[in-house]
């Protein structure tokens, strides 16, 4: 799916630098405290698409949950541009899993979307487009008075996706927004929101356990080792842009990423970084 161009001034935002510093996480547990996370840093650039993956417990969540604010560091730090994160900061949106409970049940697709519209983040570096024209660049035009009752769950997520970009976000967090629909559904949703990347030069930083997915839609992708026990790997993906779902996973380099992105899963490292070409 491709997005239309836009109708209105368009002024595209320029997204600030994400820095992690040294960020450990500690959850009270029933039997003790949990370490959740230890010793991440890593500098994510302003409208970079970037992948968290790893091993179920290795700590991709809490790492988007800590840079989104939602959860306290127990050291270290995370900072937006030059503000450090101690609340969710005001130019961040979440798209979850769950998008049956992200969208407010009694109100139209319109009017979902227009709710994103009423709590904008507030910036004069930000573009402003009719929700019309976003509910037309996820394709629900004919939809745009329908209850999200009346729609299927990709439709759903689609829905709870402009209402993320109606809000003019600079930085937008994925929380496996793509793994509760079916394979054609998702196929669809990550060539919308990389559309929809391209066109409003947000952050993206994507949390899945689908590696393939890492591939196709990141710039770059950090591999969690598992337990929260850190970094373990960071591999860039050069793969040419606009990704396209055939010719992207047919690309020589696309089979060359998903061996080193399984072997570092699979065998990943606690506590260190390696960088891989």
């Amino acid at each position: 799916m491709t997005t239309g161009n836009t109708t209105v001034e368009q002024i595209l935002i320029t997204p600030p630098t994400i820095e992690v510093s040294e960020l450990s996480v500690r959850y009270a547990g029933k039997h003790g405290a949990v370490d959740a996370l230890a010793d991440i840093s890593t500098t994510i650039e302003g409208g970079e698409f970037l992948a968290l993956v790893g091993r179920s417990g290795s700590g991709k969540s809490t790492l988007l949950r800590a840079i989104g604010g939602l959860t306290r560091a127990r050291a270290g730090s995370v900072r937006v541009g030059n503000r450090a994160v101690s609340e969710p900061p005001p130019q961040v949106r979440f798209v979850a899993q769950d998008y049956s409970q992200s969208l407010l049940p009694w109100l139209t697709v319109r009017e979902n979307v227009l709710f994103g519209e009423r709590h904008a983040v507030q910036s004069s570096h930000k573009f402003k487009v009719p929700v019309e024209e976003i509910i037309a660049d996820v394709g629900l035009s004919h939809a745009i008075d329908r209850y999200p009752r009346e729609l299927s769950g990709g439709m759903q997520q689609r829905v709870a996706i402009a209402r993320a970009i109606a809000s003019r976000p600079e930085i937008i967090l994925l929380d496996e927004a793509f793994g509760s629909v079916d394979a054609l559904s998702r196929a669809t949703l990550q060539d919308l929101m990389l559309d929809l990347w391209r066109k409003f030069g947000f952050t993206a930083i994507l949390v899945t356990h689908d590696i393939d997915e890492a591939i196709y839609m990141a710039d770059r992708i950090l591999v969690l080792s598992p337990n929260g026990r850190g970094l373990a790997a960071q591999i860039p993906i050069a793969l040419p842009r606009p990704r396209r779902q055939i010719e992207t996973r047919e690309h020589p380099r696309y089979l060359e990423y998903r061996r080193k992105l399984l072997e570092s899963v699979l065998s990943a490292p606690s506590l260190k970084s390696a960088e891989a070409a």
